[in-house]
């Protein structure tokens, strides 16, 4: 008899629920009293490219050959030679001539160069930074009202009207 007593009382204890059993805890809706919108500032480096086409000198590179000298040399040395008469002036004509030849060879050889030299067009370009700000929405500042108290709370979701909210029952201790 009093394994059966025992018995009864260790199912009655499985079917009914105990008191631990109901102290947990669910959700249930508040009503939504206010939503303010908050923000944050996010800041952020942009670069920006500035681009200008600038007029550049070439750079003359003389070569300072000597070869167009002696050759306007060595021409106005044989007209020189072919122009003169008699033996001295054979000579004086070759020298005069040669020296003649020389000098109009570098003119023209001086001539040709600085028609080489003139100006180019580069295109330049500088990168700068500069700071973008824009405001971001963070969230919600939400307040509520369950069972006749206000709460308060963040949410990164706008609630709407009412908000889910998570309820603990416990029994009080005395």
């Amino acid at each position: 008899m009093k394994n059966l007593v025992a018995t009864l009382c260790l199912l009655g204890a499985g079917l009914s629920p105990s008191i631990d059993a109901q102290a947990k805890h669910y959700n249930d809706l508040a009503t939504v009293t206010r939503v303010s919108p908050v923000y944050e500032t996010v800041e952020r480096r942009v670069p920006s490219e500035h681009c200008w086409t600038e007029r550049v000198a070439l750079e003359r590179r003389d070569s300072r050959s000597a070869t167009p000298t002696l050759v306007g040399g060595i021409i106005g040395g044989v007209i020189g030679n072919e122009v003169g008469r008699g033996g001295d002036n054979k000579k004086i004509g070759a020298v005069v001539g040669s020296l003649l030849g020389a000098s109009i060879a570098n003119d023209v050889s001086r001539r040709s160069r600085q028609h080489k030299a003139g100006y180019q067009y580069l295109e330049r370009c500088e990168t700068t930074h500069h700071i973008e700000s824009e405001e971001r929405l963070k969230g919600y500042d939400v307040d509520y009202r369950y069972h006749g108290r206000h709460y308060s709370t963040f949410s990164r979701k706008h609630p709407g009207k009412k908000i889910r909210v998570a309820v603990d029952v416990r029994p009080a201790l005395h």
